[in-house]
């Protein structure tokens, strides 16, 4: 019978601890979004801007998009189609910065 290395055995319950963690999210049926995740996308996302109004906005978008935020002030809105598609209800223009 061959050991198992310490350093082996522990890599191997760290992959299996965070593969049962991401099934966990995964199987959450709320849709919440954990604390912190939509505050650090939004700061990247509203970095060029003025951070009031595009956090605030982004935020919202955000919480509603199950955390899908395009990854950064210039990358494309193609990357989260329900950010992309959240539009003003008044205006019909897009709601999400």
């Amino acid at each position: 019978m061959k050991v198992i290395p310490a350093a082996a055995l522990l890599l191997l319950v760290l992959v299996a601890t965070a593969s049962l963690q991401a099934l966990a999210v995964a199987a959450d049926s709320s849709g919440a979004v954990p604390d912190g995740v939509c505050d650090g996308k939004c700061r990247s996302r509203c970095s060029l801007k003025k951070a009031g109004r595009c956090m605030g906005l982004c935020l919202m978008c955000c919480g509603k998009c199950q955390g899908c935020v395009p990854s950064g002030p210039y990358a494309s809105k193609d990357e989260c189609p329900c950010y992309r598609d959240m539009k003003s209800p008044e205006s019909q223009r897009p709601k999400c910065p």
